[in-house]
């Protein structure tokens, strides 16, 4: 990868954070914070600004796209997208069309990224079955990639009614819209991602980078072997950025404890501890918390090491607060950004 071609991005769940005196915020402020964020995003030069889908308590928005539209109307630049759009309890034309519509409002700046989500709350929720989960990704990706033609379409599975020469509207300016498939650690979705067309979106939430190197060289083969052209392949992980590393440690360790302490209890994971953040910040941890040059650096080395084309800092965690959120944004767009550039040019 060519290192001026390298986009640097954030990610936001909208996760429900707490006032100056500890109290929970309102979803609704949550998701007005989220805007803001979007638009300081935009101002200090960032790539691209995603923003998740999730139907629990912990996590205020489970429509991204209307909350990306309300940040289109208030930014120039940056690309608004899903991380992820939950496809499978989804409908895939209605999916098409709202991120068609977003990408007017913003004049070409729509992206989406399609997953299974890692949270199974919207399958009940919109009367599906757990034990369709595979059939459910693989039916409605293979439908959204026809959709993507932007033609009409016929198209026949089992888990939704036929089309017979739909034609789906409206239709993008471009004739394309940006899509990615969000993978964590199967080879099969990366193989699938290649022969569906997407870009490869790798979720690395533990562990080292570099174990993903195996799945970026498996997609490059696999669109090779299709005769297609070299697609974009991306990070998403976690981070978060202060003036000096022990303060951007000491304003994280909170709001990752209290992320993983509430979905542990559900899965059986053991409490979060000081010596489990400290392993997550380092070297072989999937965390990119710090100073601007600390991150800056870690940033450089994963880039190197999986050439990719895009690093997605998901920088919301938990309960902290909305201004250390605009601090580190702020720091991400004007000093790890063009660090990151100077190191990969050197």
């Amino acid at each position: 990868m060519h290192p001026s071609g390298l986009q640097l991005g954030l990610d936001t769940f909208g996760d429900i954070t707490v006032d100056a005196a500890g109290a929970p915020l309102t979803p609704a402020q949550t998701i007005r914070n989220v805007v803001e964020q979007a638009v300081l995003a935009d101002e200090v030069g960032l790539s691209f600004f995603g923003v998740g889908e999730h139907h629990r308590p912990e996590f205020a928005v489970s429509s991204p796209e209307i909350v990306l539209a309300a940040a289109a109307a208030r930014t120039r630049d940056i690309h608004l997208g899903t991380a992820v759009t939950v496809l499978s309890s989804d409908d895939p034309v209605r999916v098409f069309e709202r991120f068609a519509t977003l990408d007017a409002v913003s004049g070409g700046r729509a992206e989406v990224i399609l997953g299974r989500g890692s949270f199974i709350e919207s399958f009940p929720l919109f009367g599906y079955e757990l034990s369709d989960y595979e059939v459910l990704f693989e039916e409605k990706l293979d439908l959204f990639s026809r959709l993507r033609q932007e033609r009409p379409v016929t198209w026949q599975g089992t888990t939704r009614a036929p089309l017979v020469d739909a034609d789906v509207h409206p239709k993008t300016e471009s004739g394309r819209l940006a899509a990615w498939v969000g993978v964590g650690g199967s080879p099969e979705s990366v193989v699938r991602a290649a022969r569906y067309g997407y870009g490869l979106m790798l979720a690395i939430i533990g562990g080292p980078a570099g174990r993903f190197r195996p799945f970026a060289d498996l997609y490059r083969r696999s669109l090779d072997q299709l005769g297609a052209p070299q697609l974009p392949i991306g990070v998403h992980s976690p981070g978060h950025i202060a003036d000096t590393d022990e303060q951007a440690w000491d304003e994280a360790y909170a709001g990752f404890q209290a992320m993983h302490d509430t979905i542990g209890r559900e899965r059986g994971w053991p409490p979060y501890s000081r010596l489990a953040f400290q392993r997550d910040i380092g070297p072989d941890g999937s965390t990119y918390a710090g100073s601007p040059e600390t991150v800056a650096r870690k940033i450089a080395e994963t880039v190197r090491t999986l050439g990719v084309d895009r690093f997605d800092m998901k920088f919301s965690t938990g309960t902290l607060s909305h201004d250390n959120l605009m601090r580190s944004i702020e720091l991400y767009g004007t000093r790890v950004a063009p660090r990151v550039r100077e190191l990969l040019a050197s």
